[in-house]
């Protein structure tokens, strides 16, 4: 029997925080962006890098039956997958109102602030969530060995010069997403 979705399904299939887990050739060009950064003494936390599909599928559809309103007896399976997004009674009925709550329970147990992508550049390997900061300037080297400092704020991976250098390692900033980089910018 199908296990009712809610925040029960949020530890399954967890995300990996780790740049070994990203794909070639975008996890070199991680690495090597993460060193340079650690070698000029920023701070660095890496939240998310590769996403299972199947945590994209249980995200991509919370979200769209807890906020876009979607019915949940639409969503299809997914092997792997034994969830029952409409929560149905003794009677075989669903209850599309818990259906809805625990779509939101969800939501808010995976903190997710836009609409989860069933593919994606973490679904693929090919992006990085990371908080970067630092205090005072930064001396950070860039792929050909050059050193630039980073003089202006913010001092956070919002700033440009910063993205900069990360888009020469092959590592570019998605503007809108504060803390997602990616192999090209998506």
């Amino acid at each position: 029997m199908p296990t009712p979705s809610g925040v029960t399904w949020v530890s399954h299939f967890p995300t990996s925080n780790s740049a070994d887990d990203l794909k070639e050739p975008f996890r070199t060009c991680a690495k090597n962006f993460l060193a340079a950064l650690k070698k000029a003494g920023a701070t660095v936390s890496i939240a998310a890098t590769l996403r299972p599909p199947e945590r994209a599928y249980l995200m991509h559809y919370a979200f769209q039956i807890g906020k876009n309103g979607i019915d949940p007896s639409t969503v299809p399976p997914m092997d792997g997958v034994d969830i029952d997004w409409t929560h149905r009674d003794a009677s075989g009925n669903a209850v599309i109102a818990d259906a809805k709550k625990a779509a939101q329970q969800m939501i808010t147990a995976y903190e997710i602030v836009f609409s989860p992508a069933l593919t994606s550049r973490h679904t693929q390997g090919l992006a990085i969530d990371m908080d970067i900061s630092w205090n005072g300037n930064l001396t950070v080297n860039q792929p050909n060995g050059s050193p630039i400092t980073i003089t202006t704020a913010p001092r956070t991976g919002a700033n440009s010069s910063l993205q900069s250098v990360g888009a020469a390692y092959g590592v570019h900033k998605l503007a809108t997403d504060p803390p997602h980089w990616s192999s090209d910018g998506h």
